[in-house]
């Protein structure tokens, strides 16, 4: 699996691409599949349920109009003037007179024969074995007959069927005739009768239209009586009273929904051929499928044209990202003779963009080239004019041991001052002093500007000595001092105080440098705080000092400055109020 995943990592990203709508069309497709096959079998349970409800309706509508023949024969077998007349013909001994009897009993039955259409005819036959029959009459068998007798016999009283054969395509009911009269009741065997139904008739009238209604009583056929295959084929698979199933029999597929009677125990066949009912369905389906597959072709084609589409570009890209990576801007920036412009979608806006990018790298190449030659020449020319720093620091020391020799004593003070200023300015070792060392450069400056000012000048400093080990960025306090007597000295005719001093605020330790001059304007005190008003001395403005602290402390901490005309000026440096190591 892991190397199937790593394969597909580095694989092409059109052929990812296919992959992708292929597994996404695969997946619809299983959907659609799926759902189909959903809402046909739903359909199908439907179908199969409609047919086993519809055998069912037909099933008890034939079973009853049995029961009403089964009643018919019981009224017939209690009928006062058939038994009467049995009774006679059984203790006669005049053949006349029986065979007046038997006409009047054949009178009787018409009755019967007449007002019941679903008979082909009766049959009866009394004590002496001679048989009477009425209505569409077919010879009957004597093996046959005797065994219809028989079963008869059997049931004492009850009725017996005898199922349809090749002789005879009717259902036979027969039932024993037993003596009784009034509330004497000894049951003597006085005849037999017998109905042949016309179940074709019954069929028709009762079932529905749909499919083949097959009648079978275990594997003896009841309806019809030749049915098209073997009732026998199908009793491994009814398994229960009711229900369906679909039967392979010769070369024909059937659809069989069955019931099974609880009064006879007859089981009821509706029997349709398969395709009958499922042709359209089964085409249906077979159809989806086709046009799935079809859908699935075309969407597959697609995803890769789209997919080559796509890559294309970014192919074409890439060969050239090659050529400016091997320093060819140049032909890296030519599009090739059989290629079109690039069109106005994300891929041609890419393309575009790295052509002006190749454009301006190539441009900038030039004038770096250029730029190159011109700085060889300037550091030719600055190394030409370059004063080394240690020359004029020995310079320096020169005047000092010469201003001593001549007890020159402020000429050396202001000498070693200098030398000292000149030395922490120049050197780029460290950009972060001690509180101590910083202001040991501003005491520097001040006695330089003392020899300047003398008392014009009057410099008070005032700091805690526990806070000489606190870390601030070098050069911060020279150049708020040198502002100071720009601003506020030198315009001055006054004396002019100027104090460095620390407090301490709720989360901050503050430097203050103080000058009681004529202050600023709000606007010109607006643009410095903006930095775009510059400051005079060292040319390291406020905006400069600002960002260095807030580069080596954090954003809570940095410059600010409270200032109005006639009140002086306050700078305040905010540091973290904690000592860091």
């Amino acid at each position: 699996m892991q190397k199937w995943l790593v394969s597909f990592k580095h694989m092409k990203i059109k052929n990812k691409l296919s992959l992708l709508i292929a597994f996404i069309v695969a997946m619809t497709f299983a959907f659609a599949i799926l759902v189909q096959q959903y809402a046909f079998s739903v359909y199908d349970e439907q179908l199969y349920q409609k047919s086993s409800q519809v055998l069912h309706l037909s099933s008890s509508a034939i079973e009853k109009e049995l029961e009403r023949i089964e009643q018919l024969s019981f009224s017939i077998v209690t009928d006062t003037q058939v038994q009467s007349l049995l009774r006679s013909i059984a203790t006669s001994d005049s053949d006349y007179d029986r065979l007046i009897l038997r006409k009047r009993l054949v009178d009787r039955l018409l009755n019967y024969v007449g007002s019941e259409p679903s008979l082909y005819s009766i049959h009866v036959v009394d004590a002496y074995g001679v048989q009477q029959d009425l209505g569409s009459v077919i010879p009957i068998t004597p093996d046959k007959q005797a065994a219809i007798l028989r079963i008869a016999a059997e049931a004492n009283g009850e009725a017996r069927w005898t199922y349809p054969d090749a002789s005879d395509p009717a259902l036979i009911l027969s039932r024993d005739v037993r003596s009784y009269s009034g509330t004497l009741f000894d049951l003597k065997e006085i005849g037999t009768v017998f109905l042949r139904i016309n179940m074709d008739r019954i069929v028709h009238e009762m079932a529905a239209e749909e499919g083949d209604l097959i009648m079978t009583a275990g594997t003896d056929p009841i309806y019809p009586s030749e049915p098209h295959f073997d009732p026998a084929a199908v009793q491994d698979s009814l398994l229960s009273g009711s229900g369906y199933f679909t039967k392979e029999i010769g070369n024909q597929t059937y659809f069989i929904a069955y019931n099974r009677s609880a009064e006879t125990g007859w089981t009821y066949l509706n029997v349709t051929p398969f395709n009958r009912i499922f042709k359209q369905i089964v085409f249906i389906k077979e159809l989806v499928v086709i046009v799935f597959i079809l859908i699935f072709a075309v969407a597959i084609l697609w995803g890769i044209r789209f997919s080559r589409g796509l890559t294309r570009p970014i192919e074409n890209l890439i060969a050239r990202m090659k050529l400016a990576e091997k320093g060819n801007f140049a032909e890296a920036n030519v599009l090739a003779t059989d290629q079109e412009p690039p069109a106005m979608d994300e891929l041609g806006l890419l393309h575009r963009t790295f052509r002006l990018m190749v454009e301006r790298i190539n441009a900038l190449i030039t004038e770096n080239y250029a730029s190159r030659l011109l700085i060889k020449e300037t550091e030719f020319k600055a190394l030409q004019a370059q004063i080394n720093p240690h020359f004029l620091y020995n310079t320096l020391e020169s005047i000092n041991w010469m201003a001593k020799i001549n007890k020159q004593t402020r000429i050396s003070q202001m000498v070693q001052a200098l030398a000292f200023l000149l030395r922490n300015a120049v050197s780029l070792k460290e950009p972060v002093l001690s509180l101590a060392e910083e202001l040991e450069m501003v005491r520097n400056y001040v006695t330089i500007q003392k020899f300047r000012f003398e008392d014009r000048l009057s410099f008070r400093l005032d700091v805690e000595d526990k806070e000489l080990l606190r870390k601030i960025p070098k050069l911060t306090l020279q150049p708020l001092l040198e502002n100071a007597v720009h601003y506020a000295l030198e315009p001055s005719v006054d004396t002019c105080t100027i104090a460095i001093y620390s407090r301490y605020e709720k989360d901050a330790f503050c430097l203050i440098v103080e000058d009681d001059g004529p202050g600023m304007a709000p606007d010109t005190l607006q643009l410095l705080q903006k930095g775009e008003l510059v400051a005079a001395g060292n040319g390291i403005g406020l905006l400069n000092i600002d960002e260095r602290i807030r580069f080596a402390f954090g954003e809570p901490y940095g410059v600010e400055i409270d200032s109005s005309p006639g009140q002086g000026t306050r700078v305040i440096i905010k540091l973290p109020k904690e000592l860091e190591g």
